[in-house]
């Protein structure tokens, strides 16, 4: 939903705790979303072939086809006989600020799912990104990568704030890849107790998103990556924006990038979610793509992802 005013004009800082407010809403738009359904849906948009993993209910079967007709493997998802799929209720003031609800149900089940048999069936999997779910689904997955060796990114966001410092230092030690904004990376380094330089010792690659404010790539022992945010023509939703950075990180990673590179197509296909409203009803027009690309990184960086971009036609 979206509200035209801005929620602190309607808010006393004085009688917060007992808050009681209504927002006279312009409009309402029933998207399909969920972190990991994000990445995967962008993931399959670029070409590659996710594998999606998690847990739905019976009301799920729509938003499957989907999916699949986007190049997402579903194979694996667990379907709930009593809870219904989760859900994210959300308002968008005129500031871009939110207040949201979420309702888990069947992802309560996300735990039950055991990576084992996706591995039998895949052969091996190049990268498990662990994103929000529920959290004994997370620990329980990050453990299994560990156990098998499987690389994993971990991507913990918005379970952060619920999480204690045991748990997320569980979710982080030893992934391959560690993604945040810079809110989330502040709130990790406090409820964990580590400095920056403990928790780059403890990850292979660190990724923080700043907002319009670009993106920084750490790894230990080699100076920070600057990457600047693409140029957009203004906010319509910012819904689902990171989890389109992600998805064209990784999938410029997979196509060989280094990190630069695949934090610009990161930023280039955040833009398109932005500027859109709902996290997958962008569209991707490759010859568009590649000129915004131009533009925000130098024709260079273009002529390196084009081929990639180009097969998308």
């Amino acid at each position: 939903m979206t509200f035209s005013g801005r929620f602190g004009d309607s808010m006393i800082a004085s009688e917060l705790d007992s808050l009681s407010v209504s927002f006279l809403v312009d409009d309402l738009q029933i998207r399909r979303g969920g972190v990991g359904a994000n990445i995967a849906f962008s993931l399959g948009c670029l070409g590659l072939s996710p594998l999606l993993v998690g847990a739905v209910g019976e009301d799920f079967s729509d938003y499957r086809s989907w999916l699949v007709r986007h190049g997402v493997d579903v194979e694996f998802i667990r379907e709930s006989k009593v809870h219904h799929t989760a859900r994210f209720v959300c308002t968008t003031d005129s500031q871009s600020n939110q207040i949201a609800s979420f309702y888990p149900g069947a992802m309560a089940e996300a735990g039950l799912i055991e990576l084992g048999p996706i591995v039998d069936r895949a052969g091996s999997l190049d990268l498990v990104v662990i994103s929000p779910n529920d959290p004994a689904a997370m620990l329980r997955h990050t453990e299994e990568c560990r156990d098998r060796g499987i690389p994993f990114a971990a991507d913990p966001s918005q379970q952060l704030a619920f999480l204690e410092g045991d748990d997320i230092r569980a979710l982080i030690d030893g992934a391959q890849y560690l993604f945040t904004n810079e809110y989330e990376a502040a709130l990790i380094e406090k409820k964990t107790g580590w400095s920056p330089a403990d928790i780059l010792s403890r990850v292979g690659t660190r990724i923080t998103t700043k907002g319009e404010k670009g993106s920084v790539i750490e790894r230990q022992g080699e100076a920070p990556i600057e990457v600047a945010a693409v140029p957009i023509s203004g906010v319509v939703d910012p819904t689902g924006v990171g989890d389109a950075f992600r998805s064209g990180y990784l999938a410029a990673l997979s196509w060989g990038m280094g990190p630069l590179r695949s934090a610009q197509v990161g930023s280039a296909v955040a833009a398109l979610v932005i500027e859109t409203t709902g996290p997958q009803d962008y569209e991707l027009v490759p010859s568009e793509f590649l000129e915004r690309f131009a533009g925000a990184y130098g024709n260079q960086s273009a002529d390196e992802v084009a081929p990639h971009i180009n097969a998308l036609a």
